[in-house]
């Protein structure tokens, strides 16, 4: 994992020159596009922006969509939300989940940015801001800064647990590009738990790491391995003709959880584990992720339009994806440019074939340097669509 000194935050943990204010909600509204999310600290709220909202449940509290005004998540619960602090030891349950009762402070430090402070907590002694900034499409860019500021980890590890409480999805599986074998070519996989704590995490392919923890250790989601690996550090499920989809950096290992009733009868949990190995005591750790919340029609189109926030999470592109955009692509006309080594470094559209979604499929090929939209018409919401392709040298408007 990550690690750097506390010179180096980009939160209001390490650096002091980022200026806030805390409003006495203890929430704060975020939109931009098509999304309106509203993050709350871990107290409770019950006015007419957040009815019923449980204390506990920091995070995300609403996530809505223009597609679809219903909350994703149980209203009186969050999505996102800061859930355990283990180090696999046998533990009360409220040392278990002490991010949910130790004090948090909501600091807005931009109208689309809200962090969330938690100062040093009482039994595990673990700082942290939870960063949640909006990307202008919408996505949900939440980056943890930890420091540890003493050794209370017994087993040498910090186990850090981020859950999502959907609110009655017509399927409670998940879905991601993986295998059955650590050795097996990347197919789509459906995340199945039959139930809470059984199949329920799935680690990476190249996941080897065992973390030492007592037979009777109660979280049970947080061990239970699956019979599935997942290829890329990425998964979404389906919603009321919705997708979340959940998108993690290689170097963060992260490994992904899921139960079938974590929210109550018919309300999974669509969750993720951060493993912090060999802690250092004063150290600054950080963690990366991406949460996007787009309309569904089927794998290939969630795998396409999230190929760019994936792509600057660091996440290569698998070769069946770079394939299923150049039909795509040439299927409707756009002409592809290949260099002498094979690779496509430019593309020529046409009015008949310019749109957001060909536009999306571009983010599978990051060596782009040329661009023509010769006579398009092209909108600023496709120029804003063309941000992604940072190799791009030539953009031709005609």
């Amino acid at each position: 994992s990550p690690s750097m000194s506390a010179e180096e935050s980009q939160t209001t943990l390490g650096n002091p020159s980022i200026k806030y204010t805390v409003p006495d909600s203890g929430y704060h509204i975020l939109s931009q596009g098509d999304v309106t999310a509203v993050i709350v600290d871990n107290r409770a709220v019950d006015d007419e922006i957040l009815k019923g909202h449980r204390a506990g449940y920091s995070g995300v509290a609403s996530l809505v969509h223009t597609k679809h005004a219903d909350n994703l998540f149980v209203p009186s619960y969050a999505g996102l939300n800061y859930e355990h602090i283990h180090d696999g030891t046998t533990q009360e349950r409220g040392i278990l989940f002490e991010p949910r009762s130790a004090p948090m402070e909501l600091r807005v430090v931009n109208e689309r940015t809200v962090e969330l402070y938690q100062a040093s907590t009482p039994t595990w002694k673990l700082e942290s801001v939870l960063r949640y900034e909006m990307l202008e499409d919408g996505t949900i860019e939440m980056t943890l800064e930890c420091i540890p500021r003493a050794k209370t980890f017994r087993n040498g590890y910090i186990g850090l647990f981020w859950a999502s409480y959907i609110h009655q999805p017509e399927s409670i599986d998940i879905h991601f590009r993986g295998s059955t074998r650590r050795d097996g070519k990347p197919e789509w996989q459906r995340g199945v738990t039959p139930s809470h704590g059984v199949l329920s995490t799935h680690l990476s392919q190249d996941d080897d790491r065992d973390f030492e923890h007592d037979e009777d250790f109660p979280l049970s989601l947080a061990f239970n391995r699956s019979n599935q690996f997942f290829s890329e550090p990425w998964y979404f499920a389906a919603s009321h003709g919705m997708a979340f989809v959940q998108m993690f950096r290689l170097q963060d290992e992260i490994r992904l959880t899921q139960s079938p009733s974590g929210g109550g009868n018919g309300n999974p949990a669509w969750d993720f584990q951060w493993f912090i190995p060999d802690y250092e005591v004063g150290r600054l750790y950080r963690m990366v992720m991406r949460a996007q919340y787009v309309p569904f029609e089927s794998a290939e189109q969630i795998q396409r339009v999230s190929r760019a926030n994936r792509s600057a999470l660091g996440q290569p592109v698998e070769t069946s994806e770079k394939e299923q955009a150049v039909l795509q692509l040439e299927k409707a006309g756009v002409v592809l440019n290949r260099n002498e080594a094979g690779v496509i470094n430019g593309a020529s559209f046409s009015k008949k074939n310019l749109n957001a979604d060909s536009i999306a499929s571009l983010a599978a090929f990051p060596e782009l340097e040329s661009l023509r939209l010769y006579e398009t018409d092209a909108t600023d919401e496709i120029i804003k669509g063309l941000r992604p392709l940072h190799a791009l040298k030539s953009l031709d408007l005609g």
